[in-house]
């Protein structure tokens, strides 16, 4: 399996304030954009399989929402989330 425990809480640790702070919209948008590189790759192989093309559509809805919030909330966290993970805009 691509995200076991130990991924988890390595993303976590890295983006969020702790290995359980699973809740935080910034460990939120990091264990998205994790699955969404993972998608991305297995659509670019698998170009027929369209439940995993509306699957990755509906995680980056959720990772733009949760972005879209901390924009409108505190663009300061906003800023240091797309800087640390290499996202456009």
């Amino acid at each position: 399996m691509y995200l076991d425990k130990a991924k988890k809480e390595e993303i976590f640790n890295q983006y969020g304030k702790s290995a359980t702070d699973t809740g935080s919209a910034e460990s939120q948008i990091a264990l998205f954009t994790f699955r969404i590189k993972h998608l991305t790759e297995h659509v670019k192989a698998n170009h027929k399989d369209k439940v995993t093309t509306r699957s990755l559509t509906q995680l980056v809805g959720k990772r733009r929402a949760l972005l879209d919030y901390l924009y409108s909330s505190e663009i300061s966290r906003y800023r240091a989330i797309i800087k640390e993970l290499g996202l456009r805009k």
